[in-house]
């Protein structure tokens, strides 16, 4: 079950993070601030999860936990920037 939960996480953060923002405090615990999550709702929904989901369990943001945000930032980058790619291509 867990694994499914992570799999429609990464393929519908943006649904995952209105979830969180409706009904429970898990974003506001991360964020003290409304700007930050709407922010990151739009550019980086992968990487707001991800930041939200370690200051709520108390992991330090360096190491191996420093990668993991790299990597959703990473993610989030490249579907950002992947539809540009495929335009120019076709042109």
């Amino acid at each position: 079950m867990p694994c499914l939960l992570v799999i429609l996480l990464l393929a519908f953060p943006r649904i995952a993070l209105v979830l969180l923002f409706l009904f429970s405090n898990y974003l506001q615990r991360a964020y003290h601030g409304l700007i930050l999550p709407v922010i990151g709702f739009f550019f980086l929904p992968i990487t707001t999860l991800t930041y939200a989901w370690m200051v709520n369990n108390g992991q330090p943001l360096q190491g191996v936990n420093l990668l993991i945000l790299v990597v959703a930032v990473v993610i989030d980058a490249g579907g950002l920037g992947g539809g540009e790619y495929h335009r120019r291509r076709r042109g």
